[in-house]
């Protein structure tokens, strides 16, 4: 017997016309919040039967189903390409139903810029599609860093921001003239010999240190042969070096094999995933992240985590061993075989030294999420003594975690704006702030444009069924803090609302003729310093950002035959408005999308005939 959901209006419509293609659906709620991201073979097939299906879902499905009010489809060429869309788009919506991974943005790589004659290794937490290649994400930056340092002390790296143009003299850099670089900045070393440094470094990141100690012993033995005694020397530095390292770890697989082994564990809501990564039969380190998982599919959970953590990967296992059953194993296979341009096998280990190691794994994750929890416990019974003295001083019914600030940065007839700063537990969290361009106000209208940003924000709270703050900080006196309340009040709010002024740092509340009058001392008057001061900051920041770009526009605008595309272009090359005025014909030609035409249109509206 077939269970028949009711199915809303909405999308009745959208069931019958659905595509027989692999892609991804998106389902929302009736706020039209992405709440749900799953791929399919079959779009028809898969998103219809949530709604017709032949047995009765689990908790999780019915809970699903209710909240849906609409979908959409994105139909991809194959399933891998559903496979890589449905963890991309898990982590820009971070959907409630979805497995919730900590964004590893957060996370620090190795970069290697191999699209530089002479590449840099550097430490980023921004992966750029330029051609670099990307060793990470490591968890432990410290343990990084000292990689870092490490290959520095040992390879003579390039560390210079820039190579002179060929035939330029320069003034050799420090580094040179203590042997830890070859002169790349002065024209001492070719790309070839460089480009094998560099090799050598990948082949160390990789974690193939007996092969990079091998490849070292043959370059030694050819630059002896070719009389180059000072390389051979270096490479014999090298190869202690590395060596000493060799000595120190312990080989855990006899047959060498590359190999990540992948534990998990979970406390309610609270998990975390620890990696074990095997190279060259040793221990190499451990990663770990921490993730929300609610309720759902395991499966799923351990799927998403592998696309997420070999989407950006350089090096790539044998063999990933995992602790549990992954949803759609051979796909993801597939794909990861695609990327490393060798076999890779998911394994689920019963029994031997692979179980043995993928249990260290999954100790490792118990213990690693203990510390969070514990951590956690710890952090919310320890709140600062400023928000208990705040709420003592306002008589608060409850302590004030969450506190919003708003300003109003108004310097002009145009370019008006507001911003909206949040601290939780007396600590900013940035990605909670919010700027506005003031589009209701016209003049200048202080109290209607806070009214303006109170409403805007607190819509936009109930909208995405955010959490509200429990205390709401007005930059500004009576005017202000009144207009700030009305418009709470009419959007059935009841949250307390103050203001602080700047001139005596007095705080109103409403519906009180006398401000509070708070000691200069007070750690909670420091409090809303802090967050008034920070508010102001951010909405200035915002409001210069404006001004410049208008400044920009409104010069290269005026200009004939310059869009968009040729002023990026334009700023790239020359950097200021002001650089491009005082710039020779000579060099306007230069600059990329520009043809001679359009430069010489550019240097005459710049440099008028008289």
């Amino acid at each position: 017997m077939t269970n028949r959901i009711s199915i809303p209006e909405s999308i009745k419509g959208k069931l019958s016309n659905l595509p027989d293609d692999p892609g991804v659906y998106i389902m929302k709620n009736a706020a039209g919040k992405v709440i749900y991201v799953g791929k399919a073979r079959v779009l028809k097939n898969r998103v219809r039967s949530y709604f017709h299906t032949a047995r009765k879902p689990d908790a999780k499905t019915t809970a699903l189903i209710s909240k849906i009010t609409d979908f959409e489809v994105l139909v991809t060429d194959n399933e891998i390409e559903a496979l890589i869309l449905e963890a991309n788009l898990i982590k820009e919506y971070r959907p409630r139903y979805n497995v919730n991974l900590k964004d590893d943005k957060r996370y620090p790589y190795i970069r290697i810029t191999l699209h530089e004659p002479f590449p840099r290794v550097l430490i980023t937490r921004r992966l750029e599609k330029d051609g670099s290649k990307y060793f990470g994400p490591y968890t432990e930056a410290k343990k990084m860093r000292a990689a870092v340092d490490f290959l520095n002390d040992i390879f003579p790296l390039r560390t210079c921001t820039q190579i002179p143009a060929e035939g330029s003299i320069r003034k050799p850099c420090l580094n040179y003239q203590i042997g830890k670089c070859i002169g790349t900045c002065i024209g001492k070393a070719s790309q070839e010999d460089y480009r094998l440094i560099i090799n050598n470094v990948i082949t160390f990141l990789n974690g193939r240190k007996q092969e990079l100690v091998n490849q070292l012993v043959e370059q030694m033995g050819a630059y002896s042969s070719e009389q180059n005694y000072e390389a051979a020397a270096r490479c014999r530095d090298q190869i202690r070096a590395i060596e000493r390292i060799i000595q120190k770890q312990k080989v855990v697989n006899a047959d060498r094999l590359d190999r990540d082994y992948i534990g998990s564990a979970e406390v309610a809501e609270d998990g975390c995933f620890s990696v074990l990564q095997i190279r060259d039969g040793v221990l190499l380190g451990r990663q770990h992240f921490y993730y929300k998982s609610g309720s759902g599919d395991h499966r799923e959970f351990i799927k998403n985590f592998i696309i997420n953590y070999y989407k950006e990967g350089a090096a790539f296992p044998r063999e990933i061993l995992v602790s549990g059953e992954v949803a759609d194993k051979m796909l993801l296979e597939r794909w990861l075989s695609k990327k490393a341009s060798h076999k890779v096998a998911i394994v689920l280990p019963q029994k031997g030294r692979k179980a043995g190691l993928l249990n260290l794994a999954i100790s490792n994750a118990s213990l690693l999420l203990d510390e969070l929890l514990v951590h956690k416990e710890g952090s919310q019974s320890k709140l600062p003594h400023s928000l208990y003295e705040l709420q003592s001083v306002l008589r608060l019914d409850k302590i004030p975690r969450g506190i919003c600030a708003f300003d109003i940065s108004n310097l002009g007839e145009s370019e008006a704006v507001g911003s909206m700063v949040f601290f939780r537990d007396g600590y900013p969290r940035k990605g909670n702030y919010r700027h506005f361009r003031i589009k209701l106000v016209e003049g200048q209208d202080d109290f209607a444009m806070m009214a303006e940003v109170v409403g805007r924000y607190f819509r936009r709270v109930g909208q995405k069924k955010e959490d509200a703050p429990d205390l709401v900080l007005i930059d500004g006196g009576k005017g202000q803090l009144n207009a700030a309340e009305m418009t709470l009040r009419s959007l059935n709010y009841d949250i307390p609302v103050i203001s602080l002024a700047k001139r005596l740092d007095e705080v109103f509340v409403p519906n009180k003729k006398e401000s509070i009058l708070i000691p200069h001392s007070s750690s909670a008057l420091k409090l809303l310093q802090r967050l008034r001061d920070e508010a102001h900051r951010f909405a200035i920041e915002y409001h210069r950002k404006l001004r410049a770009k208008r400044a920009i526009a409104s010069e290269l605008d005026e200009v004939p035959g310059i869009g968009e595309v040729r002023k990026l272009h334009l700023l790239a090359k020359f950097g200021t408005v002001q650089a491009i005025k005082v710039a020779p014909f000579s060099e306007l030609l230069t600059c990329p999308g520009i043809p001679k035409k359009l430069a010489s249109v550019i240097y005459d509206y710049f440099h008028p005939k008289v």
